[in-house]
């Protein structure tokens, strides 16, 4: 059995694997593969509509929102929100606490200016920045939730007087949010709701049409709104699983109960690295990441052989990122407390080898 701490694709519950691999063959008894027949269907529209309603049932989205699946992964809404958000002669408030809020800040540059109005760059974004003010005069602020990477997540969201914008592609679905917070949440498909392919957009209606630009069809959330993110040919297998991936959710009891399931996998997890006198945390206690836990061994020549020790108890994707070394264990909802217990007592037997 292998226990899948990967950071992305993630990991997705075992029941969905098994649905979308028959549907793959067969789809719903039709005897055609999902992958083959068309968008336009009442098959895939049914589909389609099914992942609407959970998202908005699931996140309790309030009225005045729409909901779209798009391409082109959480990258292309780097320059989609000012694309659609940024007059020209504006400007936009960016916290920047990690590569990919750099990459979203760098993109909004072309459209107009850009005010970093808070950055922990230069601790290697070991940190969530605070104590900040959003400027009034913006159109809007621009939040990164979690950083998978540096294993940092914004447990308190700031009171904005602007249009908040958050990329939550690696944590939502995890923790109860208040969309009404927002005027737009993005996320990349393939951590928490599905695999790499579509991207989730939650935009509020309201904020949309005041730029003065002519903006591409496919970048312009007004087009893909009235054509129900079907403006061209939708990512097919992607939202069917995401489909599946939140019924799945559902099931469980929704965001609330897998909630207080992600809080008890962290939990345990940092309680043993903080336990453990062979390992170290990497970031600030209070914006410690509940998806993303980072960590380093005090001695580094210890990390292979503890990489060589978890790959023999069937543990992968644990290797940490270039930017930071050491490990990175991604608990996602889908990744069962189980393994997380198999990764503590891998933790647990190193030590006593080396002690």
């Amino acid at each position: 059995m292998k226990h899948n701490f990967g950071a992305g694709p993630g990991i997705l519950p075992h029941e969905v694997l098994k649905q979308a691999a028959a549907a793959v063959v067969d789809f719903n008894g039709i005897g055609l593969s999902l992958l083959e027949i068309s968008h336009r269907s009442s098959e895939f529209e049914a589909v389609l509509d099914e992942a609407v309603k959970l998202v908005k049932e699931l996140l309790e989205v309030p009225e005045g929102y729409s909901v779209l699946f798009l391409q082109g992964g959480a990258s292309t809404q780097f320059a989609m929100v000012p694309y659609n958000l940024l007059p020209s002669t504006g400007k936009a408030a960016y916290v920047e606490s990690g590569v990919w809020a750099n990459k979203a800040l760098k993109e909004a540059k072309f459209f107009g200016e850009v005010d970093v109005i808070a950055s922990s760059k230069e601790s290697n974004f070991t940190y969530i920045p605070k104590d900040y003010t959003v400027p009034a005069d913006a159109a809007y602020l621009h939040l990164t939730s979690n950083n998978t990477i540096y294993g940092t997540q914004l447990h308190e969201f700031p009171a904005s007087p602007i249009p908040v914008v958050c990329d939550m592609s690696s944590d939502i679905f995890s923790r109860k949010i208040n969309v009404a917070d927002f005027g737009i949440i993005y996320a990349g498909a393939q951590k928490n709701m599905g695999p790499a392919g579509t991207t989730l957009v939650i935009v509020k209606d309201e904020i949309l049409g005041k730029v003065d630009r002519k903006i591409p069809a496919m970048l312009n959330y007004q087009v893909q709104i009235e054509g129900g993110s079907m403006y061209n040919t939708p990512p097919v297998f992607a939202i069917y699983v995401s489909m599946l991936t939140l019924n799945w959710l559902k099931a469980k009891g929704g965001v609330e109960a897998i909630a207080k399931e992600n809080k008890a996998k962290s939990k345990a997890l940092y309680e043993e690295i903080d336990r453990n006198p062979l390992f170290k945390a990497v970031c600030a206690v209070e914006d410690r990441s509940d998806m993303n836990v980072c960590f380093v061994m005090e001695n580094p020549e210890l990390e292979k052989p503890f990489l060589k020790l978890c790959d023999e108890k069937g543990i992968v994707g644990i290797k940490g990122h270039r930017s930071v070394g050491g490990f990175r264990a991604s608990i996602y909802n889908a990744l069962p407390i189980t393994s997380v217990h198999v990764l503590i007592d891998a933790m647990q037997e190193f030590q006593e080898k080396n002690k």
